[in-house]
């Protein structure tokens, strides 16, 4: 660059305090230089200096001991300075204060934390892109695709995300914000404190949940799953059956600890949004004695049913050990016509015969009667096979849900507002599936 360049800068007329700014970063970058601003005032004036200007000042205001960790500055008091003022027209110039700078210019500008700042329209960008689930890293990636001289590394987008939910709170706390957009976004939702104002239960249902829990109101497949949240709260995910054999979120629940009395209050919340009478309902879980004895109490008149794929899990595990490999499949067939035998009277001989036939494995017949002979109604076929649960005997949805939900999560470190607008992410999808299901459904002519 020449004087020419700086005298054509300086007498150059600027419509806005934008352009101004944007311009003297680029003249000086383009020679090796970053400006940040040091002082400014609205419609006033602005005053740029080198973003090495100034000198490092200790916070901390204690003593340097040989454990702290070495500590560095970029700081080295350049004297470089450009004020622009507002004209009483309305428009901006240019006045140099100091032309000179203290240390040599940099060939690479990427070590300026100035230079990975984003534009406007790279900062709409990653708020779009958050929003939508998608990684930081490939945020970075779409953005560099874009402008291919991107200095912003992957630190940048975390703070812009971190910036973006600052925005979003408003001056409120998180625990209002969530609630407030809970109400504005039709919601249904409650939640519980403890004496000291902890918040330890949230509950919480998606609007085209709802709806689609009042449209399949049969079938519901419920457990929890965990590492959802930086709070470390077990999450209850209660999953619906639609008429098309597909998966669907129904409500959440964030809950203090896994006991009956946590579970009753998430399902009275569950029954008051359902709002169906309880006598068709089919509920499926694993053997979870709280979750179990919770169902109980707020639906006494429901179908429940143990999942047979964790029984048999169970059963493999506590049962494997007393055979070798020749009569372990003999043992697992005999298991297996017990918990398939269509009838009673099925039952009856099939579980006498069982007994007869590993009476010498006491451990083995003792641990099948108490842990799964007194739940033998919500399992075995005899009696799970007179309910309409078009299917559904294994909790295996609920496995299928959870994994899909982290796909969303990515990190187990979000608040309750992160975690809401992930779980809406997936609702949103798989409604828009569920929808195209049933509108392809009623345009299609059979062929006889």
């Amino acid at each position: 660059m020449t004087e020419d360049d700086d005298q054509e800068l300086f007498s150059r007329k600027f419509q806005t305090r934008e352009e101004l700014l944007d311009e003297v970063k680029k003249f000086n970058e383009s020679r090796g230089y970053v400006v940040s601003i040091k002082d400014s005032r609205k419609d006033r004036y602005v005053t740029l200096g080198c973003d090495r200007g100034g000198v490092y000042r200790d916070r901390r205001k204690t003593l340097i001991t040989s454990q702290d960790r070495e500590t560095s500055t970029r700081l080295i008091d350049c004297p470089f300075r450009i004020r622009g003022k507002k004209q009483e027209d309305g428009v901006w110039s240019l006045q140099l204060q100091n032309s000179s700078h203290n240390h040599e210019p940099c060939v690479d500008l990427c070590g300026h934390p100035t230079s990975r700042r984003l534009t406007k329209e790279e900062s709409l960008d990653v708020e779009k892109m958050s929003m939508s689930g998608i990684q930081p890293r490939q945020i970075l990636s779409s953005l560099r695709q874009k402008n291919p001289s991107l200095k912003a590394v992957s630190r940048t987008i975390y703070n812009m995300k971190s910036k973006i939910r600052t925005d979003k709170l408003d001056g409120r706390s998180m625990i209002k914000a969530l609630f407030d957009e809970l109400g504005h976004g039709g919601f249904t939702y409650n939640y519980k404190h403890d004496d000291g104002g902890h918040l330890t239960h949230v509950f919480f249902s998606h609007p085209k949940s709802i709806s689609l829990t009042k449209s399949f109101p049969t079938v519901f497949v419920m457990d929890c799953t965990y590492k959802t949240n930086k709070y470390k709260m077990p999450l209850l995910d209660i999953i619906g059956v639609s008429s098309f054999n597909k998966s669907f979120y129904s409500c959440f629940a964030f809950l203090e600890k896994e006991r009956e009395q946590d579970y009753i209050w998430a399902l009275q919340m569950f029954s008051n949004m359902k709002g169906h009478s309880s006598d068709d309902l089919v509920i499926v879980t694993d053997r979870e004695l709280a979750l179990m004895n919770a169902i109980r109490v707020v639906f006494p008149r429901a179908k429940h049913i143990l999942c047979v794929w964790h029984i048999q899990k169970n059963v493999l595990s506590k049962c494997k050990g007393y055979f070798n490999k020749e009569n372990w499949d003999d043992f697992v067939s005999a298991w297996n016509t017990i918990v398939y035998a269509k009838t009673k009277e099925a039952y009856d001989k099939a579980w006498d015969s069982f007994r007869v036939l590993y009476m010498e494995k006491k451990d083995v017949i003792d641990y099948i009667r108490s842990s799964w002979i007194p739940y033998k109604e919500r399992f075995g076929s005899a009696w799970t096979e007179k309910y309409a649960h078009f299917g559904n005997r294994a909790s295996s949805r609920a496995e299928g849900a959870h994994a899909k939900l982290k796909g969303y999560l990515l990190v187990s470190t979000g608040d309750f507002r992160q975690v809401r607008d992930k779980i809406s992410l997936a609702i949103d999808n798989e409604y828009q599936e569920i929808k195209t299901l049933l509108e392809t459904e009623r345009i299609r002519i059979p062929h006889k």
